[in-house]
This record gives structure tokens, C-alpha cells and sequence, in this order.
């Protein structure tokens, strides 16, 4: 799935909450000096800033479907080889990275296996090969509330809950499909204050993914009612959200 929205769109959206799993999938993969390293999926480059922080520009490649994304991440890390193309064809050789991530990006790959197996060919012998995928099965991630929302007023809505590696165990299942060896799960986690509803509310109106896609097709009673809801289930603020992302980690 390419995102063709603004940058800043995501990052008032997603980014908020993913600039803090950053670092944390950057440790679960052991990413320290020396290395050359993938980011796939990049987006506007959340999870790419804290690769940069950690190894220089020259030593990151970044990938994403998204011209705008792309745009953003190349004017954004000047040095970093940022090229548009999906992870189900990375345009790399064989072996050419120490580690390959992804973070919040295998469940919108269009082949979730192919995709982390060519996170893998892309990755030296034994290299590392990590992703995190929200907990939307379990109802734990940042979104989580929001689908509840819109299934009161739709049961039948796609509420992210079945895509790939979003459920308990299913992203090392992906990974060992995808040939991944000596695999790990594990669960990250961030916090965020939101200090009133219209801060945690407004960036869903922007048209960011699955859920911005889904505001965006509500005519307008509907979508005031589907806020109202909303406000209805959330704490009264400021308050805090803990969403939690399924991780793993293996050997390529």
C-alpha cells in the first residue's frame, strides 16, 4: 500500500507514535557503528532519523512505494541513498546490508513473505532482519480505539485487525515462512500525552492510511458522528495512550 499523502500529514498522524518505537527496533536488531542498513518502508523517515543518529547517512538505505514519502526522507537526510520501490523488490543485490528492518510496514506489504524474504536476500549470512507491526489483532494499538469507533457504526469495517503480523505470533510466523532462521518475538511499546481530544482527533481527518481513507469516505453527519463516539470512549483530557507493537527478530 503507497501512502501519497504529505509528510507532515503522517507524522502528525503515525509519526507521533512511531518516533518512539524507533529506537527501540534499532535495539532489538543490535544497530551500532560499522554496520550498512536497511529501511524499509521508510515513509517520511522516522525509523531512518534514528539510523542516521546512530551510523552516519553513508551507511543507510531507505525504500518506500511512496513518491512523497520518498521526497520527504531524501530532503529530510541528505546522504542517505533513498530510492522509491516496494519491499517485494528491493532494488539491491545480494547480501549488500548488515541489517534490514521494517517498521510499521509489513502489514501493508502487498506479500508480507516475499517482502521479508527479500528483506533476507538483501542481508548478509547471519545479518539481522527485524519488523514491528502494531498489536491491532489485540486491540492494543494506537488505532485501536478509533476502529472501535467506526465498528459501532459499521461491524463490517476493516479494522486492520487481520492484516499480517498485526495478532500474537504471526509476525514470526511470516518471518520463518520467509526463510528467517533463529527467529525472536517480542513486544515494544510507547506512551504518548494527548492533551485534548482535537490533538489526538485532527490528524484523522488528514487522510493517512486505512483509517484517514475511512474518514474520508464518511459524509459528514456520519463522520460527526463517528468523532462524537470517539470522544465518547476515550479518558477526559489530557490523557495518555500505551500502544504496544509485536517485534521480531531473525537471522538471514
Amino acid at each position: 500500500m503507497a501512502f501519497e499523502v504529505a509528510a507532515d500529514a503522517y507524522d502528525r498522524f503515525m509519526g507521533r507514535y512511531s518516533v518512539q518505537l524507533s529506537p527501540q527496533l534499532a535495539d532489538l536488531a543490535g544497530v551500532r557503528g560499522g554496520q550498512r542498513v536497511l529501511d524499509v518502508g521508510c515513509g517520511p523517515g522516522a525509523l531512518t532519523a534514528e539510523l542516521v543518529r546512530r551510523l552516519g547517512p553513508a551507511a543507510v538505505a531507505a525504500v518506500d512505494p511512496s513518491e512523497s514519502f520518498v521526497a520527504a526522507a531524501r530532503e529530510r537526510y541528505p546522504g542517505v541513498n533513498v530510492l522509491r520501490a516496494p519491499a517485494e523488490r528491493l532494488p539491491f543485490p545480494d547480501h549488500a546490508f548488515d541489517v534490514a528492518l521494517a517498521q510499521l510496514v509489513v502489514h501493508f506489504m502487498s506479500d508480507p513473505i516475499a517482502g521479508l524474504a527479500e528483506m533476507a536476500r538483501v542481508t548478509r549470512r547471519d545479518g539481522v532482519v527485524a519488523a514491528c507491526v502494531w498489536d491491532h489483532g489485540g486491540g492494543q494499538g494506537p488505532l485501536s480505539l478509533f476502529w472501535q469507533a467506526a465498528r459501532e457504526l459499521d461491524p463490517e469495517v476493516d479494522d486492520e485487525s487481520r492484516r499480517a503480523g498485526a495478532r500474537e505470533g504471526h509476525l514470526g510466523e511470516l518471518f520463518e515462512a520467509a526463510g528467517v532462521r533463529e527467529i525472536e518475538e517480542t513486544v515494544l511499546s510507547v506512551g504518548l500525552e494527548h492533551r485534548s481530544f482535537e490533538e489526538w482527533w485532527e490528524p484523522f481527518t488528514r487522510g493517512v492510511g486505512p483509517a484517514g481513507a475511512y474518514v474520508a469516505s464518511l459524509r459528514a453527519e456520519r463522520r460527526a458522528e463517528l468523532r462524537e463516539i470517539c470522544r465518547s470512549l476515550l479518558p477526559s483530557p489530557p490523557f495518555e495512550l500505551t500502544p504496544r507493537a509485536w517485534a521480531a527478530r531473525g537471522l538471514a
